[in-house]
């Protein structure tokens, strides 16, 4: 039977009053009427496939039951059947949609057969009145666009990789050969990557953080949260860590970088990572925080918080910026911890303070040799800095007077017993932290930052060990063969540490040195490099094999300096002394630590395992199908092998589904949504996103500028969430717990596992009872809660 596709219009009058109605017909081979197939979905594809090949798009009609409710009939129409409803005029959006219904008859009906259980092609209109898509558009068809599971994985693969849409979508263009073969459009692709951001933030994006860390949790018993909430239940800061983090931090911790630089997502809140050096010389983060504001209390809080999860280790330095609300922090919560202001920042602000002054050259050498440490005592600092202050007359300058207040904070000389790995500024904090800001955007969801936030640390964990196995394999450099203390340190260094010993090593060469005292134990040694003055003493004790510089750099850095290796090479030792080998500095800083780290693929549970299993299948597929499609016969070999292997996969699938859905049901129910007795958590105000910057943000002394009236006005309106007073300390509190009101109204509070109410609370036999309302309102009129 010849078919013809007519092409028509309902109302034909010219082609000059319709000049886009074109009348054509075209001959196919092709009648659907009386085809048999065994399901409602294969009826689909049937007609679903000839739509596509024809140039129109399919939409799903009626179905007709019979007395028992049994389905006998259901069709298919052309998408442009009937016509639109009318609407309210005053719907704006209806108003603006544009008219696609043509009223086309073309269908197709299957009916069930009795006989033998099928369904068949009991009636066939192929006649359309409009127009039809041409063969290069055929691939915009509704109907015809579909993402398929192989290309949703893929897309989610590269949605985790942090991968954006638009290069998602051109990968999968060249694939396949083309943006017409992909099977879908650019903008399904984006909805794709949307309905998964908003499955990621169904139950609220604060409430399904905290589902997200109770997953973790579940999975590393190491890892660690806490979350703040106000009065309202709503999220105000939160801080979170890794097990792995905290292995470095027993490892690493003893230097920590913690700054405040961007405001990374639709709430605004402020991004506080906490970032340390490892023993190659690179960043390692310790834990990240979210706060909505950089008032003393959240810092507090968050300090607080963060050496619970350390279990109570002060780590030896900290290094900030210049905010007052931080430091306050900090001598709180880490008294007797050198804290160190970032020099950049210092640096910056000068410039902005003292005008032309700091373009002098003469100005600059003076005010960085105290900046930068290259005063050796504090008598010298003192003496460069009177000159500095008489010579260009800044005796009155109040910024000069605030920073010199603060020198045993920001200069080196006046802290050179303290370890600080010869870190100056809070730049290893900042150029994480920009990483962050390149990856985020500014509404991006608190959820998802945190999936980015563990992608980041996998690359800084995967750079590690990479580095660590470039270690194991020789010594670092050629001439380490030639002197027993360099191979010595060649042995027990990292590659970059050892780059730093030899530097040390190689100008100790150039450094003249002469014994001016020895009592047979303690020999003493002037030393001064060659070109310079300054005179250096050393100190060795042959008996218990210590030695000491007066320069101090073991003390700060954990190295011995070019002058005590000249005294140690001098008198022929072929080792370092043991006790100035930091381990921290060493191979074995962290040996055994991070084993339980790579288990086996297969072996790996939770979410992330199933993508490694897909895409190492992926990767071997791909082998396999490019040597299959080299020839016509290894090309047919595949197609029937991967037919036979997809129907013991479906196989094996049915059989084992109810079982996985158990499963996952078991693990997960107490991981997902609140329990019957919790309130859930409320996001942060959302703050709109036009006019927020994501650029770094500015410390206090930068600003210095005076609030006006509307600042004051706005800042009052301004909820105050974390200023209110210390969390409820809820380690080893049950899954969840009522909180009562005095009054008698119960309060239902998630505090499972580190989730704590803002307000201070009070507890009497387990159970915690906020003070009378009438109290609370008079304390929050005088702004002090602390005294509850």
């Amino acid at each position: 039977m010849m078919l013809w596709r007519v092409q028509a219009v309902i109302d034909i009058e010219s082609e000059e009053e319709n000049p886009m109605i074109v009348n054509r017909t075209e001959n196919f081979e092709e009648d659907l009427l009386g085809k048999v197939v065994s399901t409602e979905e294969e009826a689909y594809n049937l007609y679903n496939s000839y739509a596509t090949r024809t140039g129109f798009s399919v939409r799903r009609g009626q179905k007709r039951y019979n007395t028992k409710k049994v389905l006998r009939q259901f069709s298919y129409f052309c998408s442009k059947e009937g016509f639109r409803l009318d609407s309210d005029p005053s719907e704006v959006s209806m108003a603006n949609k544009l008219e696609t219904r043509t009223g086309c008859e073309a269908r197709i009906r299957f009916a069930f057969q009795n006989d033998n259980g099928m369904w068949k092609v009991s009636h066939f209109v192929y006649e359309h009145n409009h127009e039809l898509a041409m063969p290069e558009e055929r691939q915009f068809l509704r109907s015809n666009r579909k993402v398929s599971e192989a290309h949703l994985g893929v897309i989610k693969t590269m949605m985790d990789a942090g991968i954006r849409t638009t290069n998602t979508y051109s990968y999968l263009s060249e694939e396949v050969g083309g943006s017409q073969n992909v099977g879908f459009t650019k903008r399904d692709c984006y909805n794709v990557v949307n309905k998964e951001k908003m499955v990621m933030i169904e139950a609220g994006d604060a409430q399904s953080l905290i589902n997200l860390f109770k997953r973790k949790q579940a999975e590393d018993p190491m890892f660690f949260y806490t979350v703040q909430v106000d009065q309202e239940n709503q999220m105000t800061n939160f801080f979170w860590r890794d097990g792995r983090s905290r292995i470095d931090y027993d490892c690493f911790g003893d230097v920590v970088v913690f700054d405040t630089t961007y405001r990374t997502n639709r709430y605004n809140m402020i991004c506080a990572p906490f970032v340390g050096v490892n023993h190659h010389w690179k960043n390692v983060l310790f834990g990240c925080a979210f706060l909505l504001d950089e008032k003393t209390d959240s810092f507090i809080w968050l300090f607080e918080t963060f050496l619970e999860s350390m279990g109570g280790r002060k780590p030896k330095t900290i290094f900030t910026d210049q905010c007052q609300a931080m430091a306050n922090g900090i001598e709180k919560v880490f008294p007797g911890v050198c804290h160190r202001l970032c020099s950049w920042h210092i640096s910056q602000n000068a410039a902005r303070n003292l005008g032309s002054y700091y373009g002098n050259p003469e100005f600059n050498h003076m005010f960085n040799k105290c900046l930068q440490g290259y005063c050796e005592t504090e008598l010298e600092f003192q003496s460069t800095w009177d000159d500095l202050l008489a010579k260009f007359n800044l005796t009155g300058n109040q910024w000069l007077k605030t920073l010199y207040s603060l020198r045993a904070k920001w200069c080196p000389v006046f802290s050179q017993h303290i370890f600080t790995a010869k870190i100056k500024s809070s730049q290893r904090s900042e150029s994480t932290n920009n990483v962050f800001h390149q990856m985020s955007t500014k509404t991006m969801s608190l959820t998802q930052f945190v999936h980015h936030y563990d992608k980041q640390a996998e690359k800084m964990r995967s750079s590690e060990l990479e580095e660590s196995f470039r270690c194991n394999q020789g010594l670092s450099s050629r001439i380490a063969k030639s002197s027993g203390l360099m191979n010595h340190a060649a042995t027990v260094y990292t590659r970059k540490i050892f780059k730093l010993f030899e530097k040390e090593f190689v100008d100790s060469l150039g450094v003249m040195m002469h014994e001016v005292g020895s009592d047979g134990t303690i020999h003493s040694f002037e030393l001064n490099e060659e070109g310079h003055k300054r005179v250096y003493i050393v100190q060795l004790n042959s008996l218990n094999c210590s030695i000491s510089c007066s320069c101090k750099m073991f003390e700060s850095m954990g190295l011995l300096c070019r002058h005590t290796l000249r005294v140690l090479n001098v008198k022929c030792w072929s080792q370092i002394p043991k006790q100035y080998i930091l381990k921290r500095w060493t191979k074995d800083a962290n040996k055994g630590l991070e084993a339980s780290e790579h288990g086996e693929l297969l072996q790996t549970k939770g979410k992330s395992s199933v993508t490694l299993r897909r895409n190492t299948l992926m990767r071997t597929a791909y082998d396999v199908l490019t040597k299959a499609s080299e020839t016509e016969n290894t090309t047919r070999i595949a197609l029937q092998k991967l037919r036979e292997i997809a129907g013991l996969i479906e196989k094996e699938m049915i059989k084992s589904k109810g079982e996985v859905n158990a499963k996952i049901h078991d693990s997960l129910d107490d991981c997902n949504a609140t329990t019957f007795d919790e309130t859930p958590v409320q996001n942060p105000s959302c703050v709109r996103p036009k006019g927020i910057s994501n650029a770094r943000l500015k410390s206090v002394m930068e600003k210095r500028r005076r609030k006006t009236s509307k600042d004051i006005v706005s800042s009052r309106k301004a909820k105050q969430p974390s200023s209110i007073g210390p969390s409820y300390n809820s380690s080893h509190a049950p899954l969840s717990s009522n909180f009562l009101h005095p009054d008698g109204v119960p309060m239902s509070t998630n505090i499972n596992n580190h989730v704590y109410p803002a307000i201070s609370l009070l507890t009497t036999n387990g159970h915690a009872y906020l003070p009378p309302s009438n109290q609370v309102q008079e304390l929050f009129m005088l702004g002090n809660l602390d005294s509850f």
